[in-house]
């Protein structure tokens, strides 16, 4: 993906992945795809066997990362994506993948 970022439209997202989405690269591929739309965050797996992300960056960016989580890395079966808006949000700098 080549996007460039609009700083205009800054929004920080809550995002939850379920379905088979542990053991299949989703955490390393979310981070690409992520570093690729400008999001800074982070993503984690959760001991509910879900991914969790939170994510800021330009709207549109944002919108993008969201329809991939639906799809995902191939060997993935995502079920569910919910997605929370999050308030007051310390200004990110970089996207990390959590190991937990």
């Amino acid at each position: 993906m080549n996007y460039q970022p609009s700083t205009m439209n800054l929004t920080t997202k809550h995002i939850i992945v379920k379905g088979k989405v542990q053991g299949v690269f989703f955490r390393k591929n979310t981070k690409q795809i992520a570093d690729e739309l400008h999001i800074k965050g982070r993503v984690k797996n959760t001991d509910e066997g879900h991914v969790e992300i939170i994510a800021q960056g330009d709207e549109n960016a944002i919108k993008k990362l969201i329809e991939w989580c639906w799809q995902g890395p191939s060997k993935a079966e995502v079920n569910d994506v919910i997605v929370i808006d999050i308030n007051n949000v310390e200004d990110l700098k970089i996207f990390n993948i959590y190991r937990e």
